[in-house]
């Protein structure tokens, strides 16, 4: 899901907490809760100026056909934190000087070398991981004033979103990786045929393999209100000077207008201009363009998000299109088109599988 291009690399947080958030336990029971949930401890007085900051952070909408939320935050009083110690995503905020429940809480907390950085205002917000539940995100922003939390919030405001939209995608690959339901026959297929793999789920099927026209087609639930579609095209023979935001939006076009119509061919695929954004995004360590929107039949008589990355592969002049999409019109979008995407990221080139994996696959065409 996203997205929203955020920062290629964490920041790290240069203080640390003490032994009491230790955390890292081998007994932690997994988090609870959705993904998309934000428990946020905070001061009921202050929670006004503390929501006007955070929401522009955290709670920014997704391109779906109805308004969602990428996240969405919940405050719970300082009474209530035991009680959520078990949910996936959880925040702290205090202002030192308030003197309230929160604000003492994380000054019992913070070491003295801690507490000496936050007064002086060179740190203001740490991010801790299984800290009270396995594959926790717990982020801590402390700042003596409420100006000088919202200053800094803002120039932080891509890493903050960062912390907790990583681990969500990590919990989300997670749960949709299972060996046992691989499909590594066609992963092996592709992977000789074409030079490159991508994850597949044991409940895609290939709906389209066309090598003269470079496409294969992925679908999952195929014909029902909660279906999911994945596709990798590539041009060959071709420099990175073609990369760029109209490239894509008239090679998607063009790709869906071909492949992903109506028996009678009357209706295709487009993408629906008005919603659409592109931005650059690391992708596994190479340049790549991010492209999310909503696409519909050209006779508007369906549609749905998408998200796709387009890529140069400098050592094959190849470039690849990985592209996502969603159809369920009587469920929420967000939660699928998350997982597209993270499985969209699973996408390797044959030379940067490890060799394990590509002796794995191919043993399966040797049988």
């Amino acid at each position: 899901m996203k997205k929203i291009l955020i920062a290629f690399l964490l920041v790290t947080a240069a203080f640390s907490i003490n032994i009491y958030l230790s955390g890292c336990e081998p007994h932690l029971k997994p988090a609870i809760g959705k993904e998309d949930e934000i428990f946020v401890l905070a001061d009921s007085t202050q929670w006004e100026h503390y929501y006007e900051i955070l929401s522009p952070i955290f709670e920014k909408e997704i391109i779906t056909p109805q308004p969602e939320m990428m996240f969405n935050l919940k405050r719970i009083d300082f009474s209530e934190l035991n009680k959520f110690k078990n949910r996936k995503n959880l925040l702290i905020v205090a202002t030192l000087s308030n003197g309230d429940k929160v604000s003492e809480y994380v000054k019992s907390i913070l070491d003295s070398a801690s507490y000496q950085l936050v007064i002086s205002g060179n740190e203001f917000a740490v991010k801790k991981k299984d800290v009270w539940s396995k594959d926790q995100v717990l982020v801590i922003m402390a700042s003596n004033t409420i100006e000088e939390l919202r200053i800094r919030a803002f120039k932080n405001s891509d890493n903050l979103l960062y912390y907790f939209q990583k681990a969500s995608d990590d919990r989300v690959m997670n749960n949709l990786y299972n060996p046992k339901y691989e499909r590594k026959e066609l992963e092996a297929k592709y992977l000789n045929d074409y030079g490159w793999m991508l994850y597949i789920q044991a409940d895609f099927v290939e709906a389209i393999n066309n090598p003269k026209e470079k496409f294969v087609w992925l679908r999952r639930s195929p014909d029902t209100d909660m279906e999911r579609w994945m596709f990798v095209h590539w041009i060959d023979s071709v420099n990175a000077d073609l990369l760029n935001n109209e490239f894509i939006v008239q090679t998607r076009n063009s790709v869906t207008q071909k492949f992903y119509k109506t028996m009678d061919d009357k209706a295709f695929v487009e993408i629906a201009q008005e919603n659409i954004s592109h931005s650059e995004f690391n992708l596994n360590g190479k340049y790549a363009i991010f492209s999310q929107g909503l696409w519909r039949m050209n006779d508007f008589s369906m549609g749905g998000p998408f998200v796709n990355y387009t890529f140069y592969d400098e050592a094959n002049k190849r470039i690849y299109m990985l592209d996502g999409s969603v159809f369920s019109p009587r469920y929420e979008k967000k939660s699928l088109i998350q997982q597209v995407d993270v499985n969209l990221r699973t996408f390797r080139t044959k030379a940067e599988l490890p060799k394990e994996k590509k002796n794995e696959l191919f043993e399966l065409l040797e049988k």
